[in-house]
């Protein structure tokens, strides 16, 4: 387990744009997912 942490740690510290890029990717997901909530609780 801790290889695998390893290797993203480092691909991470080379590429430091993915840190923005998957930190946009978590919010759109967090935003997508209440919209989807919302949206369900009003389908009748």
């Amino acid at each position: 387990m801790s290889e695998s942490n390893d290797t993203l740690t480092t691909y991470l510290e080379e590429n430091p744009r993915m840190i923005g890029v998957l930190f946009a990717i978590c919010l759109l997901l967090t935003q997508t997912g209440s919209v989807a909530a919302a949206a369900g609780g009003t389908i009748r």
